[in-house]
């Protein structure tokens, strides 16, 4: 094995995902669009690694203004794993992460969640659902159906969501297969992750264009004006965005 091989993992995991998953990603695209058109916002979850999933598209220079994200330093690697592992398997924490951010009827709710399978994802799908929002889960559905829930439910997230994404992964997460080694390397959620978060963003920023609106778009605060365009568009959301309040 060679570093190249990565490479061509990685390049042909996402033609996959541009193939397989273009669907779904145009129905994301559609229901966001809707729910930012009638001035709601997206709010964006992640746990573990899938937390920097969510940032990705938070306050992100190219990336969309009204995006709340409900990342937690406490629920991802910021945090030490051994309390940030055992948090996400812990129930109730999802109905405190929505009582905090306090998402409206009709706005749209994406789960950056592996695996889909610890309480805090699929708990946040079903209350989620229960406040009618409407829940888009990125997920590796390889992985998620060969492992069991750790909800009382027996749910994993894939089952419970609206709207699922795969992201392609291998179980485990690692792509590739190295001699010698039982577990796989080169792990591909972080890089399908961001394509998808992205590739939704733009299908969302051409719906805008498209009924003759202007995208609530930032501009790279190390542009020129960037600054002011940017504070400009966040005055309009950022009560609602907690980061920003």
């Amino acid at each position: 094995m060679t570093t190249p091989a990565y490479y061509e993992a990685v390049i042909q995991l996402l033609s996959e995902i541009h193939r397989s998953q273009a669907e779904a990603v145009d129905k994301a695209a559609d229901l966001i669009f809707s729910s930012l058109a009638a001035d709601g916002i997206l709010h964006i979850f992640g746990s573990g690694h899938s937390h920097s999933v969510a940032e990705e598209a938070f306050h992100r220079a190219g990336g969309l203004v009204p995006i709340n994200t409900m990342t937690e330093p406490f629920l991802s690697p910021l945090t030490s794993p051994k309390k940030s592992g055992r948090l996400e398997r812990l129930s109730g924490l999802a109905t405190i992460l929505l009582d905090y951010h306090e998402p409206r009827p009709g706005e749209v709710l994406i789960i950056v969640s592996n695996a889909g399978i610890n309480p805090v994802p699929v708990e946040l799908a079903l209350e989620a659902k229960k406040r009618e929002l409407a829940v888009i889960a990125v997920t590796s559905l390889h992985h998620a159906q060969a492992v069991a829930s750790r909800h009382s439910s027996g749910k994993r997230l894939f089952e419970v969501a609206d709207l699922v994404i795969d992201n392609g992964g291998e179980v485990g997460d690692g792509a590739l297969t190295v001699p010698g080694l039982a577990a796989k390397v080169g792990p591909t959620s972080l890089i399908a992750g961001a394509f998808i978060i992205n590739s939704i963003v733009c299908g969302v920023v051409e719906r805008f264009l498209t009924k003759g609106l202007a995208p609530p778009v930032y501009l790279s605060a190390n542009l020129p004006g960037g600054d002011e365009h940017n504070r400009q568009l966040e005055a309009k959301y950022k009560e609602r965005i907690k980061l920003l309040g």
